[in-house]
């Protein structure tokens, strides 16, 4: 046995000797060296389909932030009509789909404000105080400010999401998304 190749040589798991074994196990046999051994072959396949798989996922990805923002912007979405808020009230919608929450508010007679209602820290649900000028997140008492969404208190180091807003006669559409990261 000294010239077999050792990676060819049937192992029994409990491995006792094969006259020692059960008879199905000669019907059965296991082979623990040739069952851990992967080909090169075998790997470079694995790694080309997770690596193609990362990359339709992300051209996916991509290619629906891009509809997003030309459904978004092409016609706007009504969002309610002026007389809706009153001034320093506020008004809950979604944009540019319905899991995207957000707040419109009303700044004064003429001035109308909104932003995504998640805050940048960990996604808690911001609330609008006028009164104080600010946004509060209740998670962590993080505030912003009311009118740009720039981070005044707490952990938050990101602005809010603005939806930009464009009135029409007596009504107020969302019309599109800015990012901002500072």
């Amino acid at each position: 046995m000294a010239d077999t190749d050792r990676e060819h040589i049937t192992v029994a798991p409990d491995f006792t000797p094969a006259s020692a074994q059960p008879a199905w196990r000669q019907d059965f046999p296991i082979d623990w060296p040739q069952d851990q051994y992967v080909e090169r072959r075998d790997f470079l396949k694995f790694m080309v389909l997770t690596s193609a798989a990362f990359t339709v996922g992300q051209l996916w990805i991509a290619f629906q932030q891009w509809y997003r923002r030309q459904s978004g912007q092409a016609a706007g979405v009504r969002i309610a009509s002026i007389d809706d808020v009153a001034v320093g009230g506020a008004l809950s919608f979604t944009y540019p789909d319905e899991h995207d929450r957000c707040l419109l508010v009303r700044l004064s007679a003429g001035e109308f404000v909104a932003f995504n209602q998640k805050c940048t820290h960990l996604s808690c649900a911001v609330i609008p105080r006028p009164v104080e000028n600010s946004f509060f997140c209740p998670c962590h008492e993080g505030r912003f400010d009311l009118r740009s969404g720039a981070p005044t208190a707490g952990p938050p180091r990101r602005p809010l999401t603005r939806v930009v807003l464009e009135i029409r006669g007596r009504d107020i559409y969302a019309v599109g998304v800015e990012e901002r990261i500072s």
